[in-house]
């Protein structure tokens, strides 16, 4: 029977027991991997967060970036660690769901098993807009155009894959629509068709497109977080509505490998959230378009373990095969 994320969370004190061994933790730098380039959305938030649990624990926590495969080299190296505490690693939707969901086979570790959860750093909010030219100004006359027009209208995203193209084959299947998938090598090539007018509509994260909507050379119809955004008061939520199922944020959070002790895990959690209640921090991730969380292990696991059904679901409804 496969075991559950939330079960190895839960189970980490039972593999390595008593507080001896972390008592001194951390006694040296911690590293930690982001499985992406420096300069993205996950580079830049773990640095702000890290930066500050540098201080509150009193060694300093050392980024190290290991990009590719979308993520899947640094999230295999991250998995294959020591289980003490001194490596850990970033984790999100791309590289412990999505890409469980598009390649199963040989990705290289297992998004349930390998890693015990620490806490979510920060979410972040995916938004759908279109080209200021698209001939509705509103989400329901959106969804009447594309309806009435099968086929016609194209949609970007990130990639193949990516999960910006799975929220837009979710909602492609929620609102039993035919919009035409458009893959692009990252978010910003995208963001330029669509503002170029060379791609109708966008799905991607608020702060790849925030810079565009605010000079107003993309228009948002709805938004995927759970209430409006003081920044975008004007711009409904899929919630509101009638597609809470499309209600999905990003987001980055830090894991350790599967294995490392319990109290260790608490250390460190009691770090982050600390560090994500900075007022400097939470301006700081504010300012890129992300919103602090700092929720439990066993909250974040529940988190990781509702978006990897989340991707698998879409994958298998919408026929997605990675190419």
């Amino acid at each position: 029977m496969k075991k559950s994320l939330l079960t190895a969370v839960l189970s980490t004190a039972a593999i390595m027991t008593g507080t001896s061994y972390a008592a001194d933790f951390p006694n040296k730098p911690i590293r930690v991997i982001v499985p992406f380039a420096p300069g993205g959305s996950t580079d830049i938030v773990t640095r702000i967060v890290t930066t500050k649990m540098s201080d509150i624990l009193g060694k300093p926590m050392v980024v190290e970036n290991k990009g590719g495969a979308g993520g899947a080299i640094g999230a295999s190296e991250a998995a294959r660690a020591k289980p003490d505490g001194y490596t850990l690693s970033i984790a999100t939707v791309s590289t412990l769901a999505v890409n469980p969901a598009c390649k199963p086979e040989g990705l290289g570790y297992d998004a349930l098993k390998d890693f015990a959860p620490v806490t979510n750093f920060a979410n972040v909010p995916n938004v759908l807009e279109v080209n200021p030219k698209f001939p509705a100004n509103d989400f329901k006359a959106f969804l009447a155009e594309i309806t009435a027009n099968p086929n016609k209208y194209s949609y970007g995203s990130s990639g193949t894959c990516s999960v910006l193209h799975l929220f837009g084959e979710a909602f492609r299947l929620s609102t039993k629509t035919d919009i035409v998938h458009v893959p692009y090598r990252g978010s910003g090539p995208a963001v330029t068709d669509a503002v170029g007018g060379q791609i109708a509509i966008l799905f991607d994260n608020l702060p790849s497109s925030f810079p565009q909507i605010d000079a107003k050379n993309l228009r948002p119809l709805a938004i995927a977080w759970e209430e409006r955004l003081d920044s975008m008061k004007d711009v409904p939520t899929f919630k509101e509505l009638g597609y809470p199922e499309l209600n999905q944020p990003v987001w980055y959070g830090l894991l350790a490998p599967a294995g490392t002790p319990e109290d260790v895990i608490a250390t460190l959690h009691k770090a982050a959230a600390e560090a994500l209640k900075d007022p400097a921090v939470v301006a700081a991730l504010e300012k890129q378009g992300a919103f602090p969380s700092g929720n439990t292990p066993e909250e974040f696991a529940k988190e990781i373990q509702q978006q990897y059904d989340w991707a698998r679901d879409v994958v298998k409804k919408g026929n997605i095969e990675l190419q």
